[in-house]
C-alpha cells in the first residue's frame, strides 16, 4: 500500500470534458497522473462509487465548499477519484456542480487503486472491485499526507482534514 513519501504510481486516469479547450477534446480525455502531478500540489481524494450516499451528500459536497480555502493554503488542483467510467463521472460532475473546483476523475478499471493498494472489495454488495475512502496531499508527484478511512467510515478523508493538513 501506497505510504507517506511514496511517489504515485504511473497511471493513466480519465476525465469527461464538456467543452473542447487546453488540448481536451469533448468527451473522455487521458490524464496522465505523473505528468498532471509533476510540480503541483493536489489534494486527491477516493472514494467507492459515484453517486453512493456517503460520497454526494458529504465527500464531493465538503471539497467544493472549500476550494477556495484549500486553493489558499496552497493546492493547485483537488482530484475526485473514484472506480467509474468517465461518463459517469462527468455526469456526477454536473450532479455536484463541480465544474473549475474539483477534477472527477475516473479510475474505469480501479488500475489506480490497485497500483496504490488502495482497493475496496464491495463484490458482495453487487459493486465489484472500488477504491477505499481516502484523501492524500501529493506533493510534485509525492505523497505528503496520507488519510485512510476504516470500513464504513467517514472520518478523516475529509475536507476539512485536509485543509488542515496543507495549511500544517
Amino acid at each position: 500500500m501506497i505510504k507517506v513519501g511514496d511517489t504515485l504510481p504511473a497511471a493513466t486516469l480519465m476525465e469527461y470534458s464538456e467543452v473542447e479547450g487546453n488540448g481536451c477534446s469533448i468527451g473522455p480525455n487521458p490524464v496522465d497522473v505523473s505528468k498532471a502531478v509533476a510540480g503541483k500540489t493536489i489534494a486527491i481524494f477516493g472514494l467507492p462509487g459515484a453517486y453512493t450516499p456517503t460520497c454526494s451528500a458529504k465527500h464531493v459536497p465538503g471539497y467544493v465548499e472549500k476550494f477556495n480555502e484549500l486553493k489558499a493554503a496552497g493546492v493547485d488542483e483537488i482530484w475526485c477519484v473514484s472506480v467509474n467510467d468517465a461518463f459517469v463521472m462527468g455526469a456526477w460532475a454536473r450532479d455536484q456542480k463541480t465544474e473549475g473546483k474539483v477534477r472527477m476523475l475516473a479510475d474505469g478499471s480501479a488500475d489506480f487503486a490497485k497500483a496504490t493498494g488502495l482497493t475496496l472489495d464491495l463484490t458482495a454488495r453487487g459493486m465489484g472491485l472500488r477504491s477505499n475512502r481516502y484523501s492524500m496531499l501529493v506533493k510534485n508527484g509525492k505523497v505528503a499526507t496520507l488519510n485512510i478511512e476504516g470500513p464504513g467510515k467517514f472520518e478523516v478523508s475529509g475536507a476539512d482534514t485536509l485543509l488542515a493538513q496543507a495549511k500544517a
